[in-house]
């Protein structure tokens, strides 16, 4: 019967590990490590410095790819393992990692791939994880607000361009310049002199300025925050309902595991009878 039994309690333990706080601090340090070698190399270093730091950065590579292929053996479902969107990023980050820097055709590709080892932060952290999740889940809900801010920028950049192109055609000469100039506004580089230089002209012109600013700067900035907030609100709220579900779930296997003791304890006592 132990002897059944031993693959899967060897099984669970090595699930543990890959689950375990020592096993995910130490993915993070060496992504750290990853991160700091690679930022080392953008200076002038001596010759002997650059070679430990391929050698160093051949090692982080092996450690990647052993990782993944020990994630992979402690899947519970090999076949699905690919199907979840931050394991597919963290085989490809880790393969396109094996790219020899060697080669001159693919040195940049194996570059820019060895960068978004960094990346793999989110997805080794959980609480990164839940805010890229819950930020792309907003996405849809952020693009209505896009397009409505989109128009808003529309009608006042041919505003803009209608009253303001004689006194700057620079910045007002068109409604797709316009749209760069409000753009420039919104995000306050500089905004006051634009607006002064069109005072001069149109006195009341502060009214087109701060009525923009409040639209785009506070108004619709805020219903981007709130729309995130929201999401990332149901997504705390199913995040707790799976986890009271997984120990309801728990609780029952256990009572049934008591029950069939002691079914077999009173079956034992009666055959002693």
């Amino acid at each position: 019967m132990s002897s059944e039994l031993s693959p899967a309690s060897g099984f669970e333990q090595l699930r543990r590990l890959e689950s375990s706080k020592l096993f995910q601090g130490t993915v993070i340090a060496i992504i750290i490590l990853s991160a700091l070698t690679i930022g080392a190399k953008t200076y002038d270093i001596p010759p002997l410095i650059e070679q430990s730091l391929s050698v160093l950065d051949t090692a982080i590579t092996l450690f990647f790819l052993t990782e993944i292929l020990f994630r992979f053996a402690v899947f519970e479902n090999k076949k699905r393992f690919l199907f979840d969107g931050w394991n597919l990023f963290d085989t490809l980050v880790v393969i396109g990692s094996l790219i020899p820097l060697d080669n001159a055709e693919a040195v940049l590709l194996g570059r820019l791939l060895r960068v978004f080892r960094v990346l793999r932060l989110i997805s080794v952290v959980p609480e990164l994880r839940f805010l890229i999740n819950s930020l792309l889940k907003a996405i849809p809900r952020m693009g209505y607000i896009a397009l409505l801010m989109f128009i808003i920028f529309y009608i006042y950049a041919a505003m803009g361009s209608m009253f303001f192109a004689d006194i700057d055609d620079f910045l007002w000469g068109d409604v797709s310049i316009a749209m760069l100039t409000l753009f420039r506004v919104a995000t306050f580089e500089d905004w006051t002199d634009v607006m002064y230089d069109t005072m001069e002209v149109y006195p009341l012109s502060w009214i087109y300025y701060l009525t923009f600013i409040f639209l785009t700067a506070f108004v619709f900035l805020n219903m981007m925050i709130g729309a995130i907030l929201e999401v990332m609100g149901e997504e705390q709220n199913a995040k707790e309902a799976e986890k009271a579900h997984d120990e309801r779930d728990e609780i029952a296997r256990q009572l049934q595991a008591v029950q069939e003791q002691l079914k077999e304890l009173t079956r034992q006592i009666s055959d002693k009878h």
